[in-house]
């Protein structure tokens, strides 16, 4: 039994720390996305004008 409490910490934790770290990631990937294509438009008009 304490054979399997450790696996459940030696892989168990890293899997879930990974999987919070992309889901953060994911949400600032996606804001960093909505950024740059705001940045491209307001550029385009400053070259239009």
């Amino acid at each position: 039994m304490d054979e399997l409490f450790s696996q459940i910490a030696n892989i168990g934790f890293p899997i879930v720390v990974s999987v919070y770290l992309l889901v953060r990631v994911e949400a600032k990937l996606d804001n960093l996305t909505v950024s740059i294509t705001e940045l491209t438009k307001a550029i385009e008009s400053i070259k239009r004008a």
